[in-house]
């Protein structure tokens, strides 16, 4: 399954808002410096949907600010 993201790194709080089914945005506090804030957005989103942040992988989008994220099954 594919989540759509909009990413908002540098924001004073951590928040997830899920718009529908497939599209979030999320902001972390984390800077968008060395995969920084990549990490802190798999961290969140895995938070956010209850599973393990090692099922999320970003599979386009690494440094931009629309990423799509896929979630592994077992």
């Amino acid at each position: 399954m594919k989540l759509f993201v909009k990413a908002k790194p540098g924001a004073r709080q951590q928040k997830v808002e899920q718009l529908d089914d497939t599209h979030f945005v999320v902001a972390v506090c984390e800077p968008p410096v060395q995969g920084q804030a990549n990490a802190a957005i798999i961290k969140a989103l895995a938070d956010f949907l209850h599973i393990a942040p090692s099922r999320l992988r970003i599979v386009a989008g690494h440094t931009s600010r629309q990423k799509i994220i896929d979630i592994l099954t077992n």
